[in-house]
């Protein structure tokens, strides 16, 4: 058999990577955060269950849409997906999205209220449309913009549960909007290239790799600034405090590694670090929401 040849997956999992499964549950887990912070206990089951499915069909539709209209970069920038392999149609695909969309509207607004239902639907589009078709392919602050919309589930989680809009709750989506940058630009200068071949104009194609590392720097900077608000505003307390400071700090190193050493790896390196630091940072915002609690009981 020729090393070439490509062996189609079950249809299951082609519908599955259109979902960016990876990426949905990433954004789950802030929006679990969201709503068991909302409350001091635990919040309603059928609201966190309710809001939880319609937020992550909802997330899947607009992972699918994007791979829709991303179709034609998608062949130079992420061959392996299904369209460009051919695995799916692009009408199938864009079915699939619309049934998922439908079905995130009627399980918000039935299950659990309208606000969320609205404020979920204006992230779905925000992302899908407004990101991926026009300001990923017109500014290299695309990014910066865009990060607005994923960085709305914490917000829509605690919307789920308490059906209003919250500063605290803001607050949470000030921090990924904040770690939105430097967590992407990292990737995008190990995939720069790639970008330049499809005229997508992320920052390190637009501008020079040194300038792209000193935002990633200042944005650390900013990030470590931000995460102290929830402590100053009587939000976490030090327990949380012991998560962002080290946190922050190793995030920042990273990003002066990456000033120092200019080369692919530590790009990478720093965003998979990225990674770990959003999660364990609202894992500490959680620890420091019940442990207090547990002292009580």
């Amino acid at each position: 058999m020729n090393s070439e040849t490509i062996i189609q997956p079950p249809l299951w999992k082609s519908y599955l990577v259109l979902c960016k499964p990876n990426v949905v549950a990433e954004m789950l887990f802030t929006a679990v955060v969201g709503m068991l912070l909302a409350v001091p206990g635990l919040p309603p089951l059928d609201l966190a269950f309710w809001g939880l499915i319609g937020i992550a069909l909802a997330a899947s539709s607009a992972a699918a849409v994007n791979h829709f209209i991303d179709r034609e970069i998608d062949i130079k920038l992420n061959p392996k997906r299904p369209l460009p392999q051919v695995f799916l149609q692009p009408n199938q695909v864009l079915v699939f999205a619309t049934i998922l969309g439908v079905a995130s509207m009627v399980i918000l607004l039935v299950g659990v209220n309208v606000l969320t239902a609205v404020l979920t639907f204006l992230s779905m589009f925000g992302y899908a449309i407004i990101y991926t078709r026009y300001l990923k392919r017109m500014t290299p602050q695309n990014i910066v913009i865009g990060g607005a919309f994923g960085a709305t589930p914490p917000l829509l989680g605690w919307c789920a549960i308490t059906g209003e809009i919250h500063p605290y709750a803001l607050l949470l989506v000030l921090i990924i909007f904040v770690w939105t940058p430097p967590h992407f630009w990292p990737l995008a200068i190990a995939k720069r290239e790639k970008y330049a071949l499809v005229n997508i104009p992320m920052l390190p194609v637009t501008h020079t790799l040194e300038f792209t590392r000193l935002q990633i720097l200042l944005y650390t900077i900013l990030l470590l600034i931000v995460t102290l608000l929830p402590y100053l505003t009587g939000m976490s307390g030090l327990i949380y405090l012991g998560f962002a400071v080290p946190l922050g700090l190793g995030f920042i190193y990273f990003a002066l590694l990456m000033m120092r050493t200019k080369d692919d790896k530590t790009a990478i390196r720093t965003f998979v670090y990225s990674i770990v630091y959003i999660t364990l940072m609202f894992a500490g915002l959680l620890v420091d929401h019940y442990v207090p609690m547990l002292r009580v009981i």
